[in-house]
C-alpha cells in the first residue's frame, strides 16, 4: 500500500504560543499534515515554497490585516480554501469574512474536533454549515447598526452611489456592507436580502 500524499497546511498567526497549540491540535487530527508556519502574511510570502492545500489565517495580524491577507492567498492560490481564525467572534466580521470567500470562519476557542472538522470539510469544499456560517441566519439582533442603516437603504431601493451619500460612506464601503448582508441571509442578490428582512420584519 502506498502512504497517503501529504497534506500541506499553512497556518499563520503572530502569537507563537497559539501557533504550537493549533499546530499541536492538526497534527493529531490530520496525521499526515506537513504544517508550515508563519507570523505574518508578509513571512508567509516570503517563504512560500509549497502551494498549501488549504490557509489557516488569524484576521488579526501585524501588517496586512487577515481580512487583507484573505484576498492575497484567493488570488495566489484559488484552489486553496483560506480559514480565517479569530479569538473574537464578531458576527460582522464572519459574515464580511465569508463574503470575501473565506471557506469559514473559526474561533479559536472552539473544541478540537470542531477545528479539525472544519478543516476537513474545508478541503472537501465544502462550505460551513450554516449554523456556524450565517448565525444571522438565526439571529436577525446581531445586525449591526451600520447593517441595518445600509439595508433599510436597500429597502428603499436606493444603488450603493446613492446609499453611500446617505449615510456619508464610501461606495466600496458600500458595497462591503451589501456583501456582508447577502451573506449573512445566506442570499444570492439584494432583492431577495430585501425579501428576506421584510419577511423577518427588520424593514418595511
Amino acid at each position: 500500500m502506498h502512504a497517503p500524499s501529504p497534506l500541506h497546511l499553512l497556518l499563520i498567526d503572530d502569537h507563537s504560543l497559539l501557533r504550537a497549540g493549533l499546530r499541536l491540535v492538526l497534527e493529531q487530527g490530520l496525521p499526515h499534515a506537513m504544517i508550515r508556519e508563519a507570523a505574518s502574511i508578509a513571512q508567509a510570502i516570503a517563504e512560500d515554497q509549497i502551494r498549501p492545500h488549504a490557509v489557516l489565517l488569524d484576521i488579526e495580524m501585524p501588517g496586512l490585516s487577515g481580512m487583507e491577507g484573505l484576498a492575497v492567498f484567493r488570488r495566489r492560490w484559488p484552489g486553496a480554501p483560506v480559514i480565517i481564525l479569530t479569538s473574537h467572534d464578531d458576527v460582522g466580521t464572519r459574515a464580511e469574512a465569508l463574503a470575501k470567500g473565506a471557506a469559514a470562519f473559526l474561533s479559536k476557542a472552539e473544541p478540537t474536533d470542531r477545528i479539525v472538522a472544519t478543516v476537513e470539510s474545508a478541503l472537501r469544499g465544502e462550505t460551513a454549515p450554516s449554523e456556524i456560517a450565517h448565525p444571522l441566519a438565526r439571529s436577525q439582533a446581531q445586525l449591526t447598526p451600520r447593517q441595518y442603516e445600509v439595508l433599510d437603504q436597500l429597502g428603499r431601493g436606493y444603488s450603493n452611489k446613492v446609499i453611500g451619500r446617505h449615510l456619508n460612506l464610501s461606495e466600496n464601503t458600500v458595497r462591503v456592507h451589501v456583501q456582508a448582508l447577502l451573506a449573512a441571509f445566506d442570499v444570492a442578490s439584494r432583492a431577495e436580502a430585501v425579501a428576506t428582512a421584510r419577511e423577518r420584519g427588520l424593514i418595511r
